[in-house]
C-alpha cells in the first residue's frame, strides 16, 4: 500500500468516526498531519469491561508519567495520579459505586486528583501571601486534573489499554477522600 493510500484510508476512517458522532461531515484540509493521532482520538471510546489479566506496575507507571507530562494551568502540575493498589481500599471504592462494577472488576484503577495545595506550596516557597483565596485552587487544579485525566486515557489507548473515567467519584469526595488519605487542598477528580 503506497503513503497516499494509507493516507486515503486513515482520512476516510477519520471522516466515519466524526460522522458518527456528531452525525455531519467534517472536512480534512488538504496537507493536514498527523491524521493518524486525530484517528486515535475520533475512535476513542470509553470500555467498561476489561480482559482478567494484571496490568504491570511498569506499564502503569510509564503511562503514569506520560500523563503526567500534560500541559499545566499556570505552570503548577497541580495534579496527581494515585494507583489504588490496596484491595481494601480498591473494594470500599467499588461499594461506593455499585452501578458501576467495572470499578472493582477492572486489573487497575487509578485517582485523577486535582492538588490545590501546589499553589499555596508555591506562595510560601516565593515568600508571597496568596492573594487568591477564592476560586483559583479549584479551577486551577481541576483543570489541570482534566488535562492529566485526558493525556491518561490517550496514552491508555496508545498501549493497548481500556479505559472508562469515573467522575460519580466526586458524589463521594469526601468519602474517597478519607478512604485515600488525601492531603488537604487535594481532592478526587475522577477515577
Amino acid at each position: 500500500m503506497t503513503d497516499q493510500t494509507k493516507r486515503a484510508v486513515v482520512e476516510q476512517r477519520l471522516q466515519n468516526a466524526l460522522a458518527a458522532r456528531f452525525g455531519e461531515d467534517i472536512s480534512i484540509p488538504e496537507g493536514t498531519q498527523g491524521l493518524d493521532a486525530l484517528l486515535v482520538q475520533a475512535e476513542h471510546r470509553s470500555l467498561r469491561a476489561y480482559a482478567d489479566r494484571p496490568v504491570s506496575g511498569d506499564l502503569l507507571r510509564l503511562i503514569c508519567a506520560v500523563a503526567l507530562s500534560a500541559p499545566s494551568k499556570s505552570d503548577l502540575q497541580q495534579a496527581d495520579i494515585i494507583m489504588v493498589e490496596e484491595t481494601a481500599q480498591r473494594q470500599a471504592i467499588a461499594e461506593l459505586i455499585p452501578t458501576m462494577p467495572w470499578v472493582g472488576a477492572a486489573p487497575a484503577f487509578l485517582v485523577v486528583c486535582g492538588n490545590g495545595e501546589r499553589l499555596l506550596a508555591a506562595s510560601r516557597l516565593h515568600g508571597v501571601d496568596f492573594a487568591n483565596r477564592h476560586m483559583d485552587q479549584l479551577f486551577n487544579a481541576s483543570v489541570d486534573a482534566a488535562l492529566v485525566l485526558q493525556n491518561l486515557i490517550t496514552a491508555a489507548d496508545a498501549v493497548g489499554l481500556g479505559s472508562c473515567p469515573i467522575s460519580v467519584l466526586r458524589n463521594h469526595a469526601p468519602v474517597v477522600d478519607r478512604i485515600l488519605t488525601l492531603p488537604d487542598f487535594v481532592f478526587p477528580v475522577a477515577g
